[in-house]
């Protein structure tokens, strides 16, 4: 055999060698560990509704895709899945780091005996008035409330709601549909307690992003009162507020490290009703 041949024998085994190494040294990536493994007894469950910045536009670190073994994710095909961002899939080009998978972390480290299961169901740039029975949104060809109710009703086998999480309003805070949003939230929660039986669940609603950029109006303030007020009007609900948290370029959404901070405060938001009497 040529010393040319014997050259390049040695340095495909090399090569290989090298390879084999990097793939043990690496070991299972989120993907792999993801498609083995499965959640056993049962699970404390919370919905994620609303719109695009429930749903996460936050770019995704390697942090955000460490698995944790008690906090699961209701994916797209309705299967438990390890819950790595992004949780949702309303619009696959947009979605990306968002609260749920903080919130998530947090109540689990907060309950050791528990594991979670989070059921993403928000819709970027819904309306309000999209979170009704029967009504189809276009932007994404679904219908937010009964793909939300159905996801629901499946996660409901696995264990039990304990929490539902909202951030939604931009796409109300317009002169004809800031008016009468207030009445709609109070009516949507009602309505979600009656679908998945569950009177005493807490809802926890977040403000909307404040930029110095892009100051508010007056539908945009009319929006938010709704939210801040709401425990005010409705039993078991808490207000998220969203001070001192940045954008992610576009003076909509979020970034990141802001999403993360927001699932802090969502999570503290709900631990609360977890220790009142």
């Amino acid at each position: 055999m040529s010393p040319r041949i014997l050259g390049w024998l040695l340095a495909i085994w090399v090569g290989l060698a090298v390879g084999m190494k990097a793939s043990i040294a690496q070991g299972p990536t989120a993907e792999d560990q993801a498609a083995a493994a499965k959640p056993t007894g049962k699970l404390d469950l919370y919905l994620l509704v609303g719109q695009s910045n429930m749903a996460g536009r936050g770019k995704v670190e390697d942090s955000d895709r460490v698995v944790h073994p008690r906090v699961w994710t209701l994916s797209k095909s309705d299967e438990w899945v390890p819950a790595i961002d992004p949780l949702h899939f309303d619009k696959p080009a947009a979605v990306g780091v968002g609260l749920g998978r903080t919130f998530g972390l947090e109540i689990a480290d907060a309950a050791p005996d528990a594991s979670i299961g989070l059921i993403p169901c928000a819709v970027g740039g819904s309306p309000i008035d999209a979170w009704t029975p029967g009504t189809h949104y276009p932007p994404t060809n679904s219908h937010p409330w009964d793909d939300a109710i159905r996801r629901a009703r499946r996660a409901l086998r696995d264990g039990t709601l304990k929490g539902i999480l909202w951030h939604q309003g931009e796409s109300d805070a317009t002169p004809e549909l800031a008016p009468t949003y207030a009445a709609k939230l109070d009516d949507l929660i009602a309505r979600l307690r009656k679908e998945l039986d569950a009177p005493d669940v807490p809802f926890i609603a977040g403000q909307m992003g404040q930029f110095v950029e892009k100051p508010w109006n007056d539908d945009k303030r009319t929006v938010d009162r709704a939210h801040r007020e709401l425990p005010t009007r409705v039993r078991l609900t808490a207000f998220v507020n969203s001070d001192s948290l940045g954008h992610n370029g576009d003076f909509v959404h979020f970034d990141a490290a802001a999403y993360r901070e927001l699932g802090r405060r969502y999570a503290a938001a709900f631990l609360k009703f977890s220790r009142e009497p």
